[in-house]
């Protein structure tokens, strides 16, 4: 600026003194206020991080526990007692819905007065740890376990003893007699009166086994550290005659092994080989067969193998009589389902409900409850293009009538009252004007008839019904509607009475608002869908936050919240605080809606619908709420989620730059059968090739962090590695860190959280995070919400 510029001001030589001080102080007023200004806009700070510390789920328990009611019913009335835990303390409650009564369960202080005189220790009143408690249906007596020890207590007295009596053992017989366990390969019985021990088979032999699992490689390497045993996976009857088992064929199968670098205790690495079955694979068979226990008599099945498409083994269910036994069997890739019955006395098998699919049968939703002492069954179906209940007479296989239509979905049933001829479920779609995902309790007829809603108010409902059908727990909430717990009556629905509610107050103090439900359009520009928004406490509209998305598009669920304790207790708001906008959405191709929008995943996990639909969502909610800046998105996710991650990144180069991919399953080809095949379908095609993140690794642009634990036995960290391999051969850069000692997902590691914290602070918010900031977790607190 020239001395002639009629802007620039001139001064008296007089004056000129007193103006530069002016001026000086105008200046330095200013930067004062350009500093507090930037500091109030300034994110991915120290502050963030605390701040965000705070509302991690463990230390978010400091300040509010969330309503939770699990009802333990005395015998076959509908009395019942709950603990509610908080920090600091529980408490034990009896709950008569006849008189409409919440007392005491006993006296707290009478029982940690008679406690700590037998214990010699001292006990609080205010915060008795009594696990695994038994409550006798006349309220005379307890048992239960603390401190290591097992101890049964007089209520009227609180006098303790030592609890010598023996429980229900693995394996044993209903009438007590017989323990069935498995000795080098082979089933044995023990009797519990004589200790004489018997073997039912001979010939078992390694990988050719009676009675065990197909085991996970964290039971192979507890079992090799803590010394557990695996229980023999026996069925018995009723009256204890017989029982149903499996010899287990996984001769043939493929196998992963698992290196755990650093074991405990060891500086030699330790190997684990378990049975991991590809797509496309020979799969373990079990072979059915029953034994007489006074003969010893073997009857094997008259049916196939069943193929086992991952670990664990069949189930078996006998009716009341011990005549009959009822299990279900899946074609491969679930392209069928079938629902059996077995003669024990013969082994002869017949199919009494096949269905079959074009693409896929759900397990999820195809549920099956035998009812009417055997004679009737309850199956559910997506064959009208929506989940829904079917009655089905066991006896000749013939339909007897369809329960349950419309564009609505069956979720699951809760309870049958055969007695009144009655079936409560929980469904959800129905009622107009709702998120469809929010589920209700409806009850309808065994003919079909009289379909009756039962809970009303527009929230997602979880229940628990009496064993006498006369009333229900309801648990009820949303995102933005703190838990309410109420007993109601199971005829109408009509409230009886409070329970437990949800407190807020101290959490809104902090100023943490509600996460926000979105809705919106798909990429078709058609389809419905639903997202949800949680934004920092600090928030400020007149900011540009990048967006962070938690993603997970696997097809066997749906994963927005739809309850308060999901939408609050997750790390999504602590991801917020550091100064981000948060989102999840459910795209097509996930589950609670019709069959076409499932379909849109099959043999698409990673093909269009999917990604689309969320880019599309979050494009409309920037279009809303223009702070959100999408030319700064990133992303992560655990498993499918972790194959989300990279994949959006590969194949949306342009619009998702950052990402954190935890045990992510990459190549479909070297994950699990049971869940690709289904998803992908059978036999495996080019498809699998063509959406596996290894193929198009030379596509990745933006901004990586891989993790993977070592011990990842449901992902292999092979799945990881191959993905590096491919990265390395396509000289991508990226970051990577293995786990040692670290199963599926992030466990609940601190570190790993920073470090996911650190990756978005640097690369999306273009700040350097505090370094190495310690993430403090309130242990006792999160203690007290597992044992919740």
């Amino acid at each position: 600026m020239s001395s002639n510029d009629s802007s620039f001001p001139r001064f008296h030589p007089l004056f000129a003194c007193g103006r530069v001080v002016r001026l000086r102080a105008s200046v330095i007023f200013f930067s004062l206020l350009l500093l507090v200004s930037i500091s109030a806009f300034s994110q991915g700070t120290l502050d963030d991080y605390r701040r965000a510390q705070q509302f991690l789920p463990p230390n978010l328990q400091r300040i509010v526990t969330n309503a939770e009611v699990i009802p333990h019913f005395l015998g076959e009335t509908s009395r019942f007692w709950y603990r509610r835990s908080e920090h600091g303390g529980k408490q034990y409650f009896l709950v008569d819905p006849v008189t409409k009564t919440r007392t005491p369960l006993f006296d707290h202080a009478r029982l940690a007065t008679g406690l700590a005189r037998a214990a010699h220790r001292e006990y609080s009143p205010a915060n008795l740890a009594l696990d695994n408690l038994e409550v006798s249906a006349d309220l005379a007596t307890i048992r239960f376990e603390t401190d290591g020890g097992f101890w049964k207590c007089m209520l009227a007295t609180g006098e303790c003893t030592k609890d010598t009596a023996q429980g229900k053992k693995p394996g044993m017989s209903p009438d007590g007699a017989w323990i069935a366990f498995v000795r080098d390969y082979n089933l044995w019985l023990r009797s519990t009166l004589s200790g004489q021990e018997v073997a039912l088979t001979h010939d078992g032999e390694k990988d050719y086994d009676y009675a065990t699992e197909l085991p996970e490689g964290k039971f192979l390497i507890e079992q090799a550290s803590k010394g557990v045993v695996p229980p023999a996976q026996v069925f018995w009857s009723p009256d204890s005659t017989r029982l149903v088992t499996y010899r287990m064929d996984s001769r043939y199968a493929g196998r992963f092994t698992t290196i755990q670098s650093v074991p405990p205790g060891r500086l030699r690495p330790q190997a684990y080989t378990y049975v991991y079955q590809l797509p496309g694979e020979w799969l373990p068979r079990a072979e059915p067969l029953v034994f007489e226990v006074g003969s010893g008599k073997r009857i094997p099945l008259q049916t196939d193998p069943i193929e086992m498409e991952f670990q664990g083994g069949p189930s078996f269910e006998w009716t009341k009589d011990s005549q009959r036994i009822f299990f279900t069997t899946n074609g491969r890739a679930y392209k069928s389902s079938e629902f059996r019955e077995a003669n024990p006395a013969t082994g002869a098998t017949r199919v009494v409900v096949q269905e079959n699919a074009d693409t896929n049968i759900d397990p999820g939703a195809n549920f099956i409850q035998p009812i009417r002492d055997g004679s009737s069954l309850l199956w559910g179906s997506e064959r009208s293009g929506w989940n829904h209940m079917y009655l089905y007479d066991i006896r000749t296989g013939a339909l007897q009538a369809q329960l349950t239509s419309g564009n609505w979905v069956v979720h699951e049933i809760v309870q049958v009252d055969e007695k009144a001829g009655f079936v409560y479920f929980l469904a959800a779609g129905r009622e107009a004007g709702e998120d469809p995902y929010q589920t209700h309790l409806y009850r309808v007829g065994l003919d079909g008839r009289s379909l009756q809603l039962l809970t009303p108010e527009p929230a997602n409902h979880s229940v628990v019904m009496s064993p006498r059908h006369d009333c229900f727990i309801d648990s009820y909430s949303r995102p933005d509607l703190p838990t309410k717990v109420v007993l109601r009556s199971a005829s109408n629905g009509e409230e009886w009475m409070a329970l437990e509610e949800t407190d807020v107050n101290a959490l809104q103090k902090t100023g943490w608002r509600y996460p926000e439900s979105f809705r919106g359009k798909a990429a078709d520009q058609t389809t419905d869908l639903y997202g949800m928004i949680w934004r920092p406490s600090n928030f400020d509209s007149r900011k540009k936050y990048p967006v962070i998305e938690q993603i997970y598009t696997g097809p066997q669920g749906f994963f927005v919240p739809k309850m308060f304790g999901r939408g609050l207790f997750n790390s999504l708001q602590s991801t917020a605080e550091l100064g981000f906008i948060v989102v999840m959405i459910d795209g097509r191709g996930t589950a609670g809606r019709s069959k076409a929008f499932h379909d849109v995943s099959y043999k698409n996990l990673g093909g269009k619908g999917g990604i689309d639909d969320h880019i599309a969502m979050l494009r409309q909610m920037a279009a809303k709420y223009p702070y959100m800046d999408l030319a700064r998105v990133g992303l992560y996710g655990g498993s499918a989620g972790g194959y989300d991650t990279v994949h959006a990144m590969l194949t949306h180069p342009d619009f998702y730059k950052v990402g954190v991919s935890i045990s992510g399953n990459h190549d479909h080809r070297m994950d699990k059968a049971w869940w690709n095949e289904l998803w992908m379908g059978y036999p495996v095609g080019d498809h699998y090739r063509e959406q596996s993140n290894v193929t198009m690794a030379d596509k990745l642009q933006g901004k990586l962090l891989l993790i993977h634990g070592d011990l990842d036995d449901n992902v292999n960290p092979s799945a990881t590695l191959q993905l590096v391999d491919a990265l390395i051969k396509a000289n991508k850069d990226f970051d990577l860190l293995i786990v040692p000692n670290q199963y599926h997902g992030d466990g609940g590691a601190p570190y790993l959280w920073r470090r996911r914290w650190d990756f978005f602070v640097q690369h999306l918010l273009g700040v350097s995070p505090p370094k190495e900031f310690k993430i403090e977790i309130d242990n006792e607190a999160a203690r007290m919400a597992q044992q919740r």
